[in-house]
């Protein structure tokens, strides 16, 4: 296993060092963190959060960094739906997910119940977040109706996982 404080530590400072690589490194954790078989891996909700405080303490453009992080969120999104139009239900049989069918049916149920909107607010929801486009590939959503809400919620998410650390930096005053 690994130890997600090493990491924090070791990405933030790497960020910290190399500021003008800062929007590549969070387009890369936006879009692992939205893949449909790598999420499980990468702790992106702790690491984005920490690179928001970062912002904050070296003096970094919020824009580039936000614009990147939503970017790589919606391309990760995009090619997790591009999966599940193409493979079908095989995708839904690949690894990790092979190994997590309930998180599978869940995230179908949640498709079901929101449609459209489903892919827009499971961004939000941890485990759900990279299987819900999958799943909108599998049951062929109107790619249009599935990109709108794409880009829309990773926008909104990018800023959501970037500011509060950013904020929490300025408030404390350090």
């Amino acid at each position: 296993m690994f130890d997600v404080q090493s990491i924090v530590a070791a990405t933030t400072a790497f960020v910290q060092e190399h500021h003008t690589l800062a929007p590549a490194v969070v387009f890369g954790l936006a879009f692992g963190e939205s893949l449909a078989l790598v999420s499980f891996f990468i702790p992106a909700t702790v690491l984005l959060l920490a690179i928001g405080a970062l912002i904050e303490a070296s003096g970094l453009h919020f824009f580039p960094i936000w614009l990147a992080a939503a970017a790589g969120a919606a391309f990760g999104d995009a090619i997790s739906y591009w999966l599940g139009f193409h493979y079908k239900d095989r995708a839904k049989r690949f690894w990790p997910l092979s190994r997590r069918p309930d998180l599978v049916a869940r995230a179908e149920d949640f498709f079901h119940r929101f449609g459209v909107w489903g892919v827009a607010i499971g961004r939000f929801f941890g485990p759900i977040r990279a299987v819900v486009p999958l799943v909108a590939g599998v049951m062929a959503m109107r790619q249009s109706h599935f990109q709108l809400a794409n880009v829309a919620s990773a926008a909104v998410w990018a800023f959501a996982m970037l500011a509060p650390g950013a904020a929490a930096f300025k408030m404390m005053g350090w």
